[in-house]
């Protein structure tokens, strides 16, 4: 099983992969989300998106700036205010 993840910009669609799990930097404190996972809203504060590719597996990590991540049918979606690189 994997976790649909999509990570936009207001200026641009900056990833959209299959993954096994992600971990986001929230407002009140970093949180896991994997396949499965229930319905769940939340900020996000400036920090790093950890993405891990599957299970074990080293992640990968993007650093962002504020926004709102959301849980839902579909998956993962992270809206961020801004992406570094």
């Amino acid at each position: 099983m994997s976790l649909h993840f999509e990570l936009v910009t207001p200026a641009r669609h900056v990833r959209s992969d299959d993954v096994h799990m992600v971990v986001v930097p929230g407002t009140d404190g970093e949180f896991g989300v994997l396949e499965g996972h229930a319905p769940f809203m939340s900020t996000i504060r400036d920090g790093a998106v950890q993405i891990y590719k599957s299970a074990g597996a080293t992640p990968e990590t993007i650093e962002v700036r504020g926004g709102f991540a959301e849980v839902g049918q579909n998956g993962l979606t992270i809206l961020a205010e801004h992406v570094e690189g």
